[in-house]
């Protein structure tokens, strides 16, 4: 596949949003807000108990909040490729997060994401569209792997990232807290070249990302062209340094709750902007989620069992909000979308279709076409299964032994098992969300059907190096 140039496209223009009147054009812009580690029950619009998340809740207020919405892995780097692909990230070698050189060989996961991958932004930027990316990218360029693709190799335009990504960059100033001032935090990006570097308070540096991508909207509309925006903050990732005047006890969830506000207040400087210019508010989707479920301590997934890094569904169910006044069905703002079943390998193909945009013919998702449920005309679920796998590096090394390898929600039934079958649980999720009842031995037929499918879509799958990572041996690597 063609790779895309690593000039910057420049489309001229000043450092504010035009109000010039304008007649919305037949492509709408695409916004895809995705958050780092927040848990499916910490927006107060989610049942979130802690902090009013203003600014995101009004998007839900005025748009379509799903409850059934999985990323594909429980952790960051799979989860992004899946988004940005429509594919099954270990199809790229992309099974836990991107680190240094030697953890990632020992892992058996790639150094970055493959540039010939099919990316939603390549395919819009072939059709006409501004594309950015802003904030962290963690598909490559990170620690001590400095030769990855830029992020502009991958159909974007412009990006500004943070450490897990190479060009321009933000870099964090974190206060320690102990009286000596703020200590860079770079993880090595600092010596890797490649791109301008601006250091900001870590506090900040959501704002940063925002403020940026305002600037590149205002560059798109100049050239008249309709613009697709990553906007993927470092938050609310640890570790948490909201600003001084919110840091309240110390403690680990104060701190959190504290930067998830600061988050919310930031994010919604873009909202707002979106929203108070009518050419923008019509023909502006906002897609909202996260990225995996809460880091232990800090986040909550509401009544879902388990957290980051785990198969159960608070590590992979994600809170999903789509915004878009414009093109949204008008009797569906404001309401719960409980039913259906949408993955976010689904998003690619489905973002493509609502903006009328074919991908190449030889372009094989794993995801569906889903826009008519993403905007509001059918609450339907998608066909067939979704597959998941443990990242390689998660099992007993994570302080909990034996977390389940694979998992495979069909319907409205979820298997989880080992790399071998054994050891299966089965939960009917419309009844058990919370998987509490395992009901493997009720259905035996059930059980061996869907043992079955995920171990032959792990075995088609590139190997990592689960299998012998750590205290399991049960099956060699392929």
């Amino acid at each position: 596949m063609k790779l895309i140039g690593t000039a910057v496209a420049a489309f001229g223009g000043g450092a504010s949003i035009s109000r010039a009147d304008e007649s919305k054009t037949a492509q709408p812009n695409i916004i895809v807000v995705f958050i780092d580690d927040m848990g499916w029950g910490d927006l107060s619009c989610f049942g979130g108990p802690d902090v009013t998340t203003e600014n995101i809740d009004r998007l839900a207020s005025e748009g379509i909040r799903f409850e059934q919405f999985y990323v594909n892995s429980p952790i960051c780097s799979p989860s992004r490729v899946a988004i940005s692909t429509g594919q099954y990230p270990q199809r790229w070698r992309i099974g836990s997060y991107l680190s240094n050189r030697a953890e990632n060989e020992k892992r058996g996961i790639a150094h970055w994401l493959d540039p010939a991958a099919p990316m939603l932004a390549r395919f819009l930027k072939e059709a006409g569209y501004a594309t950015g990316h802003f904030g962290k990218w963690h598909m490559g360029g990170q620690r001590d792997i400095g030769e990855a693709p830029l992020i502009s190799q991958y159909g974007f335009d412009e990006s500004l990232t943070n450490f897990e990504g190479l060009g321009p960059r933000v870099l964090p100033l974190c206060d320690a807290y102990d009286g000596k001032g703020p200590r860079k935090y770079a993880l090595g990006s600092d010596t890797l070249g490649h791109g301008p570097i601006t250091w900001q308070d870590r506090s900040k540096v959501t704002a940063s990302f925002v403020a940026a991508a305002i600037k590149f909207i205002n560059k798109a509309r100049a050239a008249k062209k309709p613009f697709y925006i990553n906007l993927w903050p470092d938050d609310v990732h640890s570790p948490f340094f909201p600003p001084e005047q919110a840091r309240g006890d110390g403690k680990k969830r104060t701190l959190y709750n504290s930067v998830l506000d600061t988050m919310d207040r930031q994010l919604g400087i873009l909202f707002d902007t979106i929203r108070q210019d009518g050419a923008l508010r019509n023909n502006t989707i906002i897609v909202f989620c996260s990225d995996n479920g809460p880091e232990q301590g800090a986040g909550i997934a509401g009544p879902l069992r388990g957290v980051k890094t785990m198969l159960y569904e608070g590590g992979i169910r994600s809170p999903l909000i789509v915004w878009g006044p414009g093109r949204i069905e008008s009797k569906k703002a404001g309401t719960v979308n409980q039913t259906s079943f949408v993955a976010a390998i689904d998003l690619a193909p489905s973002l493509l279709a609502i903006a009328g945009v074919k991908a190449p013919e030889n372009v094989q998702f794993d995801g569906q076409q889903m826009e008519d449920v993403l905007m509001g005309l059918s609450e339907r679920s998608r066909k067939g299964p979704v597959f998941f796998r443990r990242p390689p590096d998660r099992d007993a090394n994570s302080g909990i032994n034996d977390l389940p390898d694979l998992a495979v929600r069909q319907g409205d039934w979820k298997l989880l098992c080992e790399y071998d079958g054994s050891n299966a649980e089965l939960y009917n999720l419309a009844a058990d969300r919370t998987e509490q009842r395992n009901v493997a031995s009720e259905h035996p037929e059930r059980v061996e059907r869907l043992t079955k499918a995920v171990i032959q879509w792990h075995r088609l799958m590139p190997p990592d190096l689960g299998a012998s990572y750590g205290k399991k041996n049960k099956e060699k690597p392929q």
